[in-house]
């Protein structure tokens, strides 16, 4: 009788081998029988955006709905990550289990879960900063279970192309980052260039993007800028080697705490002593981003060109008047002048006490 039986479960073997691979379905049925019932819980978002301004506070919403005949779970934990532009990696932002807490990194006491009730995962976030700005996602696991949802903090700001005095196109995407980070400001994703696109930016130099692409907008197409005859939108040179290939940049910046003020004087200043003026008057000389901040978002206009700390002359103009960019309203550009000899005013920054 044993020999019967080792061939009897060796063809049993070799049967649900061969079902298995004829006819494939059988193991989603399993699967389908196993979760019939549904998950006992699940998380969702009531905004799948929320917007907010730098040094301000938000809110993540994330709502946690389970049966009600089942008790809170004391062992449940929820997580919290920001998702990297390219989605392949996470940053852990906050972790809770119980009475156990912990935040990460530069979330660090900015960071703590609402806790409205023991279903309200939603996460309270303070004194935004423009590297807040992304994807995050809430996960909540109850033992073998667990859900996600993603919610996306967006920043009131703008958009604007950078270059330094070295010229076009003189930037790896490693010199961009610190080139926006020197003028107060980070670099753009696609988003928030699509976004600047739509209200009309037109720009026909190609610049490095947050994702480390480099793309440019263009409502009018004309010969230089891809052709004439092409369509309007956001031109794109795809994904670049991020030591190797040199471009301009896009950086984005938002609300500022500080005032941005053009700084009276009696005579016009080298660069020297335009620095100086500033520092004489409890301030620093203004960065690149914060004119542009002034301008599109607190209306700052001024017919006048002054020195900024990259040692550039520009004046904002948010209402376009004959003499002071006629046309449209602008950070008008006077370029990299010569430090020691060439005399304009200047604009300063001083932060609030």
């Amino acid at each position: 009788m044993i020999p019967v039986l080792i061939c009897a479960l060796v063809s049993l073997s070799v049967a649900e081998t061969n079902l298995d691979i004829l006819y494939p379905e059988l193991e989603h049925s399993r699967t389908i029988y196993v979760t019939e019932n549904g998950p006992k819980f699940n998380v969702m978002a009531e905004q799948a955006k929320v917007v907010t301004r730098r040094g301000g506070n938000v809110t993540l919403p994330c709502l946690i709905q389970r049966e009600q005949q089942l008790p809170p779970s004391r062992k449940m934990r929820i997580k919290w990550t920001k998702l990297t532009s390219d989605y392949l990696k996470e940053v852990d932002v906050f972790v809770a289990m119980g009475y156990h807490k912990r935040s990460y990194g530069t979330f660090q006491g900015r960071v703590q879960l609402q806790g409205a009730s023991p279903m309200d995962a939603s996460l309270v976030m303070t004194d935004v900063t423009l590297d807040d700005y992304g994807r995050y996602k809430c996960e909540v696991i109850d033992g073998l279970e667990d859900d996600t949802v993603v919610v996306s903090l967006e920043l009131e700001g703008v958009v604007f192309p950078y270059f330094p005095r070295l010229g076009r196109y003189n930037l790896n995407f490693y010199d961009a980052e610190r080139a926006c980070q020197d003028q107060d400001a980070v670099v753009a994703s696609f988003d928030q260039l699509y976004e600047a696109w739509r209200g009309g930016m037109d720009w026909c130099n190609a610049g490095w993007l947050s994702d480390g692409s480099v793309q440019y907008p263009i409502t009018t197409p004309r010969e230089p800028c891809g052709g004439r005859n092409t369509v309007p939108g956001i031109r794109n040179y795809g994904l670049r080697d991020k030591d190797k290939s040199h471009y301009d940049v896009f950086c984005f910046t938002s609300f500022h705490k500080g005032k941005f003020y053009y700084l009276i004087q009696s005579s016009k200043l080298t660069y020297d002593e335009a620095v100086r003026a500033c520092q004489k008057d409890g301030a620093q000389i203004a960065k690149v981003g914060q004119m542009f901040a002034a301008w599109k978002l607190n209306k700052y206009d001024r017919c006048d060109a002054g020195w900024l700390a990259d040692a550039s002359v520009r004046y904002p103009i948010y209402h376009p008047r004959r003499r002071c960019s006629p046309t449209e309203a602008a950070v008008r550009f006077n370029g990299f002048p010569d430090k020691k000899h060439k005399l304009y005013g200047v604009y300063c920054y001083k932060e609030n006490n």
